[in-house]
């Protein structure tokens, strides 16, 4: 009898760090704030003993945001709530990091442009101290610009109303907190599909992470589960047979075969190693 061989999951680069101990909470955007703001509780929950740090870097109403974010923080419960405001990259030199992350147990970057984060507080003991706080077992969040700069690579540009130019690329570096995948953010209300997959198209070795808005994926060692309201999108490139990116020029339309895509909802988790997405039963229910 011929024995069938069983197939070898190949060994992926970590996403995040082994070593790291602490918590990603990326958030698609939009996220509640007026109703039962499951997301918002979960990032407040982690932060309760300690001191939640809302960082509206990336914001052009830094002040407004940070209004809005104190309140609803403090209304569920966290007693220290601080603000980080940045308008230079001189002015992140200036910050006395030690002062601002004593007790720190939550990094919270809030949404506007990722490019105004990494040109901002890019390379000064700020993002040491982010680094440091993740990998000791803290919580590191980010909505919608928060969410993209997570990676070491992020999108930041794209046309979205057609399918995708193969020379239609426009991707900056990230913060790095996450190696080998790429996040997009208000995917489906801003049909970003066409652009995550020209990322993917890229290098398939990057895992394409499309989030929607109020949904957000909950991420620490090997894998995420996700909450909220929509839907989070994997597409996974490893198995791609063909794609036209290298050859073609820059106005031709992209072509991808046998790329995989996953979609998730609420209470259901995935895992990195693998690749290989899963059911809880016991899906929660949001009350």
């Amino acid at each position: 009898m011929i024995k069938s061989k069983k197939r070898r999951v190949p060994r992926r680069k970590d996403v995040v760090a082994q070593d790291a101990k602490g918590t990603l909470i990326i958030v698609g955007g939009h996220e509640d704030k007026t109703g039962k703001m499951v997301i918002l509780k979960e990032i407040a929950r982690r932060a309760l003993h300690g001191k939640l740090i809302v960082a509206s870097v990336a914001s052009e109403i830094p002040d407004e945001v940070w209004s809005d974010y104190q309140r609803i923080f403090r209304d569920l419960g966290v007693k220290s709530v601080v603000h980080l405001k940045i308008g230079q990259p001189d002015q992140a030199r200036s910050v006395d990091v030690d002062e601002l992350f004593t007790d720190a147990k939550v990094f919270f970057f809030t949404g506007g442009d990722q490019l105004k984060i990494t040109t901002k507080i890019g390379g000064s003991p700020i993002v040491e101290r982010i680094f440091k706080l993740f990998e000791a077992g803290g919580t590191i969040a980010g909505t919608s610009a928060g969410a993209a700069v997570m990676g070491k690579t992020m999108l930041v540009g794209g046309e979205n109303t057609e399918s995708h130019k193969v020379g239609n690329w426009m991707m900056a570096p990230g913060l790095g907190l996450l190696q080998n995948m790429i996040v997009d953010q208000h995917f489906a209300q801003r049909g970003r599909i066409g652009r995550l997959l020209g990322a993917v198209s890229l290098n398939p070795g990057v895992l394409g992470t499309g989030i929607d808005e109020d949904t957000a994926i909950v991420l620490q060692g090997e894998g995420f589960h996700v909450i909220g309201q929509n839907a989070v999108y994997i597409i996974d490139g490893t198995m791609v047979s063909y794609t036209n990116i290298s050859e073609a020029s820059a106005d031709k339309t992209m072509s991808i075969h046998d790329v995989r895509l996953h979609i998730l909802s609420d209470g259901e988790s995935f895992n990195l190693h693998t690749r290989r997405p899963s059911t809880h039963a016991g899906a929660r229910e949001r009350k």
